[in-house]
């Protein structure tokens, strides 16, 4: 590191906020989370299935792999592009600020990610897409949530983050719906939404009171780029207790909704021209509950100042629903799982984001740790295709083995639950 780049590190440009943000940049903040979610998620959660149904055959276990090839360079693109262009957000100069550029060129990228996976009938053309779209998605979530960290004060985090989540998992919900009303459509299933989406940034860059950096940084060698991907745990131990956290649950999530679609033919008996009615069915169940308890949970947290409880008691009840839906044999039982899961990741969202943003190394970095931060949601993405691949293949003489797949997946968030506990800087 240079002497240089050093005394602009050591130099807070700007300091922690301690006034409330004004109100478009809250309602612009969620408006746009919600838009951008129903393009992202509809395509994630339900048209990469769609599209492999659609393009690979039912034989043996060919449809998994592919599912597993598909997510598994889509979450490496994610994995690089969220760090990266966090920190190429902190660095950039200019007089459209720090962040505004990129929230609105990722989400143009990701469309045209979108658009290639819609026309190809092929798997990796398909794989290829969805790479191109996560690193442009990732390109825009990096700045986009940093703006939380430049703009809201600690005493509001809670309930901003409460509304940020819950606006996340609503357009989840509106993405699986319009990915049910489209599936006969691929392109417009896959492009249309994104398309608002870019509109939808294009408004909340208008609104954000962005920052504008008021030097250019010093360049950054190779070491230290390496660097960027990279946050001491010995320095930063609440930090890196957060981290894992996150990357626990998230590797279990993943583990399960990687193949939902070929849970729901092959456990619960869906027939598979109603796969996205029961999803979308059990999508909207898992957000009513989650709206219920995201938002109480995020007030309570703010007004009590405590953070541990809730994200730490949210995950252990995510753990016993994840291995509730190992014995899940039909679409009710699986419905009242999943109203389950809905209520305790509810409580998980309204309140983890806020103590992560508590717990950020360096307010002048905020898109860099946080894209740091974001490699816990992206690394399991990666892994949990591979992992979840290798366990429903064990025994898959008799099937795919699903059970075996879920009861690791609720292990390993109930681990995600104890790695809060040790965190010292937040109650």
């Amino acid at each position: 590191m240079t002497a240089a780049t050093a005394a602009v590190r050591e130099h807070h440009w700007f300091p922690e906020p301690t006034e409330p943000p004004p109100m478009r940049y809250k309602v612009g903040l969620i408006t746009a989370q919600l838009i951008f979610f129903i393009a992202l998620l509809g395509p994630a959660i339900i048209g990469v299935g769609l599209k492999v149904i659609d393009i690979v055959p039912a034989e043996g276990t060919e449809r998994e792999s592919a599912a597993a090839l598909i997510a598994g360079l889509g979450a490496a693109g994610a994995l690089v592009g969220n760090v990266v262009f966090g920190r190429l957000s902190d660095r950039t100069t200019g007089r459209w600020g720090r962040r505004r550029p990129w929230v609105v060129c990722g989400t143009i990228v990701m469309t045209i990610g979108f658009l290639i996976m819609g026309v190809s009938g092929s798997v990796p053309v398909v794989a290829a897409g969805w790479l191109i779209a996560q690193l442009g998605a990732n390109a825009t979530l990096a700045p986009f949530i940093a703006t939380i960290a430049d703009q809201v004060p600690k005493f509001q985090r809670g309930s901003v983050t409460a509304l940020l989540g819950i606006a996340q998992n609503v357009g989840i919900l509106g993405g699986t719906y319009v990915a049910q009303i489209f599936q006969d459509h691929m392109v417009i299933m896959f492009v249309g939404p994104s398309l608002f989406a870019i509109l939808a940034m294009i408004g909340f860059a208008f609104v954000l009171p962005d920052q504008v950096l008021p030097v250019k940084p010093p360049r950054m060698d190779l070491r230290e780029w390496a660097q960027t991907f990279w946050v001491s745990p010995v320095k930063h131990p609440d930090y890196a207790l957060a981290w894992w956290s996150r990357f626990l649950i998230t590797l279990a999530t993943f583990m399960f909704t990687t193949y939902r679609p070929f849970y729901a033919t092959r456990q619960l008996g869906v027939a598979e021209d109603q796969v996205a009615a029961v999803i979308s069915t059990s999508v909207l169940i898992y957000t009513i509950g989650l709206v219920i308890t995201g938002w109480v949970a995020g007030k309570l947290s703010d007004k009590t100042g405590r953070r541990k409880v809730f994200v730490a008691g949210s995950t252990a009840l995510f753990a016993v629903g994840t291995i509730l839906l190992a014995h899940a044999t039909s679409v009710d039982t699986f419905y009242i799982v999943e109203a389950i899961l809905g209520i305790a990741y509810g409580i998980y969202i309204g309140v983890d984001l806020a103590l992560v943003v508590d717990v950020l190394p360096n307010p002048d970095d905020s898109g860099k740790d946080l894209g740091v931060f974001n490699m816990a949601n992206a690394m399991p993405q990666t892994l949990a295709p591979i992992l979840g691949g290798v366990l429903v293949g064990i025994g898959a003489s008799a099937g795919p083995n699903y059970t075996l797949l879920l009861w690791v997946a609720g292990i390993l968030a109930f681990l995600g639950a104890l790695v809060v506990l040790p965190i010292r800087s937040v109650r």
